[in-house]
Parts: structure tokens; C-alpha cells; sequence
């Protein structure tokens, strides 16, 4: 009829029209356009509270309790881990002034929803895509976009990792004052030359070389 849902909730995981999420976390299911969407957002303050929003208000017991595949596990806040679509959703505060947010989540979330047992994932591993966060993130990069030749940095939890490529080439992941304090980045270096913005390219990286992160107690931004 081309009429909007009537009794819409935002909150709701069930019969909504949204798989594994609700409206709130779908809201930022635009990958490949993050500026676009800060825009239509109206602009970077207002995309930054809702973010904060996100990931702190209260999901209800209600807004989940007819789906099977969320679960509370996998819940921060209003922020669904546990499940695929919203994992790039900690890495979106890259595109704004508050990048020390996506440290902190991306860390809270790794420290939180993972751990060494039997059942140490939250939600599900569909494809494999719950552990492979976990390993991006612990190095200290993801791929927002999903095709694309970047990766977003974020905070490593490892001390150091060693890469092996497939074309030969050895990628070194280094950290300078890690601990579990130290969740913020102070620099980040390639090769010992700082690294400017907020993204890696696939291009530096299969070159191999050494990642460093400075690590600190304090937000840098």
C-alpha cells in the first residue's frame, strides 16, 4: 500500500522489519556513506549524542523477548553485539572528533563479550563473523566498509602480533604502555612514521611493515 508500519517501535527486535537488531542499530547501517550519513543526521554533534545514546540508554526486556537470536549476552546498552549487522557501529566515531569513543567501546566490548570459555562468544559466530571482530579489533583495525581498501583503527588489546602474509610478507603489530588502563591512543606509527587520520589501507598493509600503538590512559581527542 506503500503506507509506513503503524505502531512502529523503535526498540522492538520482533516483526519490525529489521533481522538481528532493531531500528535504532539499523539507523547506522550505512557503511560505505558514513559523512552522508552524519549529514542527514544533522551533523556531527547531533550523530555523536545519538551514538552515546546507542550505546548507553536501555534495551527493555520486552524488545527481545520474542527473538531467539538476540540475546541479552550480547547487549550494551542498546547496541546489539551479538549480532552481525551492527558490528561496525563502534568504529563510527572515527568519522567525527570524539575518536577516542571508538577506543573505549571497541576495548569495553573485547574486555566484555569474549572471553576463553566454552561459551566465550556472545550471540552467534554466523560465518565466522563474531570471532573475526574479535581478531580485527584485538589488532587494532576493521573493515567499516565491507569491499573497500581501508580498515578503521580502533585499539589493539594484544601486546604484539606477528602477520604472516600470504604474498611472503610479515605485518608486526606493536604496543607501547599496554595495559588494561591504557585503552586510548596517543600515536599511531607505520613503520615509525606517524600515521595521519583515522584509516589504514590494505595497499600499506600486504606490503608488510610495523604497526605501532602508543597507548594511554587518557582520551587524545
Amino acid at each position: 500500500s506503500g503506507a509506513f508500519k503503524a505502531e512502529f517501535d523503535l526498540l522492538s527486535t520482533h516483526n519490525q522489519g529489521f533481522i538481528e537488531g532493531n531500528a535504532w542499530n539499523y539507523s547506522f547501517y550505512v557503511p560505505q556513506d558514513v559523512p552522508g550519513l552524519i549529514q542527514v543526521m544533522g551533523g556531527e554533534k547531533v550523530f555523536v549524542q545519538r551514538l552515546d545514546s546507542l550505546f548507553t540508554m536501555e534495551l527493555p526486556d520486552e524488545a527481545i523477548a520474542h527473538t531467539e537470536d538476540v540475546t541479552r549476552d550480547g547487549i550494551l546498552g542498546n547496541y546489539v553485539h551479538g549480532n552481525e549487522p551492527s558490528h561496525h557501529i563502534p568504529y563510527l566515531y572515527n568519522w567525527t572528533q570524539d575518536r577516542s569513543k571508538t577506543q573505549y567501546w571497541v576495548r569495553r566490548i573485547c574486555r566484555d563479550m569474549y572471553g576463553p570459555e566454552t561459551d566465550g562468544l556472545c550471540g552467534n559466530d554466523d560465518a565466522g563473523q563474531m570471532s573475526a571482530w574479535y581478531l580485527f579489533s584485538s589488532l587494532g583495525f576493521y573493515p567499516v566498509t565491507p569491499g573497500a581498501a581501508t580498515y578503521e583503527l580502533g585499539s589493539p588489546s594484544v601486546k604484539s602480533a606477528t602477520i604472516q602474509l600470504e604474498n611472503g610478507n610479515r605485518l608486526q603489530i606493536e604496543t607501547v604502555k599496554q595495559s588494561p588502563r591504557n585503552v586510548y591512543v596517543k600515536d599511531v606509527l607505520w613503520n615509525g612514521q606517524a600515521l595521519p587520520g583515522h584509516s589504514l589501507y590494505h595497499q600499506q598493509l600486504i606490503q608488510g611493515g610495523t604497526l605501532t600503538f602508543v597507548m594511554s590512559p587518557k582520551p587524545a581527542h
